[in-house]
């Protein structure tokens, strides 16, 4: 087996080591393939299929962010089959999802000229605000599946598999096991799943009380643990010089 590959991207060849990706291929050549679920920090899954690119010879689409280089591979990242299945996914995307706070979708959804009200009828997901702990907020209305929350939380960063896929088909989405609230599972609050999120699904807590009207002030207390809630409570009360009152 060779440790080069040679390939054609876009009628530009690129050598690269064997094994490479044909998304980080075509990064070589300066070419840019919009992605999604994918994130530097995360293992590809290729879920969201944004990436897809169509190479010489195979029937379906491939994903970039997954698809291994091999030599002479012919490679085209966008055309008209390329272009339709994207507009496709963003149109699909967004009569399921709240992608409001997803700015680079929304301007993919632009480039693409994807139309928001293709799906007129499609049942919009629209599950409660879970609000179970001081550090962050989880609004599954936002959230696009990608899994990368799933994949920090567990063998890519953390370990510690406070959360994963629950249910099935269209009612599929993050969960905690036996639906349990945050601070009862394994969670650590490190905050990785927040920080890998794309969508505004999972928020600081801080950020949202804010973005709803709180006062710094306000914003403080609500987001106290239990512990320092009672040390601040136990500060605040009258001194009284260590002496019982009297009776």
């Amino acid at each position: 087996m060779t440790d080069e590959i040679t390939l054609t991207i876009d009628q530009q060849s690129v050598t690269v080591p064997a094994g490479t990706t044909i998304l980080k291929a075509a990064e070589r050549l300066g070419i840019s393939i919009p992605t999604i679920c994918y994130h530097e920090a995360c293992s590809s899954n290729a879920l969201c299929r944004i990436c897809v690119v169509e190479v010489e010879g195979a029937r379906t689409l491939i994903p970039s962010c997954v698809a291994a280089v091999s030599e002479g591979m012919q490679v085209t990242t966008n055309n008209e089959r390329v272009a339709l299945s994207r507009r496709t996914i963003l149109e699909m995307l967004t009569s399921a999802v709240d992608l409001s706070e997803s700015p680079e979708i929304q301007q993919m959804m632009l480039e693409y000229a994807a139309d928001a009200d293709r799906f007129p009828d499609a049942e919009r997901r629209d599950p409660p605000v879970y609000d179970d702990n001081p550090m962050y907020i989880r609004d599954y209305a936002k959230c696009i599946l990608c899994w990368r929350c799933v994949q920090v939380c567990a063998d890519d960063a953390q370990y510690t598999y406070a959360i994963n896929f629950s249910e099935r088909g269209y009612h599929t989405q993050i969960g905690t096991f036996f639906d349990k609230p945050m601070p009862e599972t394994t969670c650590v609050f490190c905050g990785q799943c927040v920080g890998v999120c794309p969508t505004g699904a999972l928020k600081s807590k801080r950020e949202w009380l804010m973005e709803h009207g709180y006062t710094p002030d306000e914003v403080m207390d609500m987001t106290r643990t239990e512990r320092r809630r009672r040390r601040r409570e136990q500060s605040a009360a009258p001194a009284n010089g260590g002496q019982n009152d009297p009776a």
